[in-house]
């Protein structure tokens, strides 16, 4: 079945919050511990889809993925800076990894479609080579002057900025 890509719903917001939330620990990412209070928020997209887009993969349907775009600033814009639409908390279920979901090709049309955004910026942690290379296939660029550390508590979190311009 071809994954579909699409807002989530509000009776599907505990799935990619699932999702997101177990990946880190999963997939092994730096500081995080299955009880790590950051966690709770990475799982609360009814939360995030206040302020926020949420597009959602979807096989089947069944919510396999999805990911925060911040179009135009607000409280969930990250490092996004004034013309940039950010993009956050990009996660595809393991068993939906590799086929081309699509959530940043997504996002990036919804950026371009939008008026007076000049780019997307994002971050991801050094470990994630996987994601590195989505976003440097799609034309994304390192932007090592925005690279950071959001969370102060863990000092192994050293996050990577990318940005696309256009």
């Amino acid at each position: 079945m071809d994954l579909v890509i699409r807002p989530v719903r509000s009776g599907e917001y505990e799935k990619p919050g699932e999702i997101t939330a177990r990946a880190c620990p999963e997939d092994g990412l730096l500081g995080f511990g299955e009880d790590d209070p950051y966690l709770g928020e990475l799982g609360n997209v009814a939360e995030r889809a206040v302020t926020a887009e949420v597009p959602a993969a979807v096989d089947g349907g069944r919510v396999v993925g999805g990911v925060t775009f911040v179009p135009d600033g607000g409280p969930m814009a990250d490092l996004a800076g004034p013309g940039e639409a950010g993009l956050r908390m990009l996660v595809v279920a393991r068993a939906a990894r590799g086929r081309g979901a699509g959530l940043v090709r997504t996002c990036i049309d919804r950026a371009r479609a939008t008026r007076g955004c000049g780019g997307i910026a994002l971050s991801t942690q050094r470990m994630t080579h996987s994601a590195h290379r989505i976003h440097e296939r799609l034309g994304f660029a390192r932007a090592p002057g925005r690279d950071r550390n959001p969370v102060p508590h863990l000092d192994d979190i050293d996050l990577l900025a990318y940005t696309l311009t256009f």
